[in-house]
């Protein structure tokens, strides 16, 4: 015979409990003491109960969905964190749905709304487009990752101490030039703190040092072909110079090394380079690049986190909204590896 399908009215008559105090315990357990919480928990084993998630989601309009909006793939930083969030539901218990944005801010702001129309709990915000202060009018707890914050609760590796690691690293392999090329990153957004951190290392030991800020491109082939670009003029500039270079991210130091390595075979003397990350890319390269490792994993834990504090404050009967976003920082590691002497 087919098992029987436990409902409400089953467990109300286990526990001698009524069914409206059986919903309760579902969808606002707090209204119940921890004593008859844990009676109904005890039955819920005994009768080997199985949650029908549909009903419980049409019952208190909860879906256990966060949505999360990263800029794009092919930046290995933003894949290898998207791994780590998915991988948070062994913890937490969420789903996700994902998209990415591609720097198209319109665009974002549809996907914003078909996230809304799934009932998502939460959002992981890691693109740059929309501010945060447009994020923070949703009204859902919202956590952003290495942007601007303004307005949300966030999770940021210190970008500053990771420009001087990297920098001072590239010091202590006795460059001749010290170059440090990123995007034309505005002063509010956490990533900035590379480029602080570079220019103090240089200003301080009186490093002769170019700064590249520019647009690389929304596509891997664009960004390789404004590498190229670089690299060439950097080639003709500083002819007989030992170069320091420290891109911004580890898929910019692979395209990088990658142009080294077509023109001379190897990693020639002439140049040290280290990336920004520790995405996978930097240990599968060629050359295995030396890296300021943002502990990717841990931001991705701290954000589920922070966002988990949020959702669950927010199924309280009476929930009490945070006096200030919170802002937490994540300490980088250097690693050295065959790129850096």
């Amino acid at each position: 015979m087919a098992k029987k399908n436990i409902t409400f009215h089953d467990i109300a008559q286990y526990t001698n409990f009524s069914k409206t105090t059986i919903s309760r315990y579902f969808n606002n357990p707090d209204s119940l003491t921890l004593e008859n919480q844990q009676k109904i928990a005890d039955a819920l084993v005994a009768l080997n109960y199985k949650e029908n998630k549909v009903a419980r989601i049409l019952a208190n309009g909860k879906t256990e969905f966060v949505g999360i909006i990263i800029p794009n793939l092919y930046l290995h930083y933003y894949s290898q964190m998207l791994n780590e969030l998915l991988t948070t539901y062994e913890t937490y218990g969420y789903k996700f749905l994902v998209f990415a944005g591609n720097d198209n801010e319109e665009a974002e702001r549809r996907y914003i709304q078909e996230l809304l129309a799934y009932k998502i709990e939460g959002m992981i915000i890691l693109s740059h487009t929309i501010p945060s202060k447009e994020l923070s009018s949703y009204n859902l707890p919202v956590v952003t990752i290495e942007r601007e914050d303004a307005y949300t609760c966030s999770v940021n590796c210190d970008n500053y101490m990771g420009g001087v690691q990297a920098t001072s690293l590239l010091y202590k392999n006795n460059c001749d030039i010290f170059i440090h090329i990123n995007g034309d990153v505005s002063p509010l957004v956490p990533a900035y703190g590379r480029i602080q951190g570079f220019q103090d290392i240089c200003q301080e030991h009186k490093l002769p040092n170019e700064l590249i800020l520019t647009h690389l491109g929304n596509t891997y082939a664009e960004t390789a072909a404004s590498i190229q670009g670089i690299f060439e003029r950097i080639e003709e500039k500083y002819p007989d110079k030992k170069k320091g270079i420290f891109m911004s991210n580890d898929t910019h130091a692979n395209i990088f090394l990658n142009q080294v390595i077509r023109k001379y075979g190897v990693l020639p003397e002439s140049y040290r380079i280290i990336g920004f990350d520790d995405s996978p890319i930097s240990r599968e390269a060629i050359i295995p690049t030396s890296t300021v490792g943002q502990q990717i994993g841990q931001i991705a834990r701290e954000a589920m986190d922070l966002l988990v504090m949020q959702m669950n404050e927010q199924k309280k009967r009476k929930p009490v909204p945070l006096p200030s976003p919170v802002h937490r920082i994540i300490a980088p590691v250097l690693i050295r590896r065959d790129t850096t002497e």
